[in-house]
């Protein structure tokens, strides 16, 4: 995964006949942030380089939806599998967390760190039983930035259509799509 260089973002700019001060207004940052950006005087958050590199595609005309990032294939599990299922599935999976559906609505989420928390022997309860919260929910026309503020303080967003988990979102997802 490879996020834009300083020279990346100021290409991109320029080859948009953007000013610095036109990017900042449309990313919601400073004028000077931009230019210390670009000059390489300072790495920004992720969260500030998103919002910048979320600026200039909503520029070239290409703003990014949540139905662009979803991975369609979700990995999932149900509140009546047990344990033992949702940490096999995960390991399958290479993730370190995965929704739990019912009748596909999203009813919560379960990760390696709540098995942990459960303690020892908890293999054959059910994933209700020592589950976390559901993800929270963006439609399929949500932005980018809704969903990169999500991600902020959830590991992950499920994408829904009429209430149904279609896809879900990580911060992998959003990586890549700055690349």
């Amino acid at each position: 995964m490879e996020l834009p260089t300083p020279q990346d973002l100021r290409e991109r700019r320029t080859s948009l006949d953007l000013t610095q001060s036109a990017l900042a207004e449309m990313a919601g940052v400073s004028q000077p942030l931009i230019a210390r950006i670009e000059g390489g005087d300072v790495d920004p958050r992720l969260s500030t380089l998103r919002r910048i590199v979320s600026a200039l595609d909503e520029a070239e005309g290409g703003v990014v939806r949540a139905e662009d990032l979803m991975n369609e294939t979700l990995v999932s599990v149900a509140p009546d599998d047990s344990v033992a299922d949702a940490e096999r599935r995960m390991e399958e999976a290479a993730f370190s967390q995965l929704p739990v559906l019912q009748n596909g609505l999203p009813v919560g989420s379960i990760s390696f760190s709540d098995i942990r928390r459960a303690g020892e022997n908890v293999g054959q309860k059910a994933v209700a039983e020592i589950m976390s919260e559901q993800f929270p929910t963006v439609s399929r026309e949500d932005s980018v930035d809704k969903i990169s503020n999500l991600l902020d303080y959830y590991k992950a967003v499920i994408v829904t259509d009429g209430g149904e988990a279609v896809g879900i979102i990580t911060e992998a997802d959003i990586a890549a799509e700055l690349s």
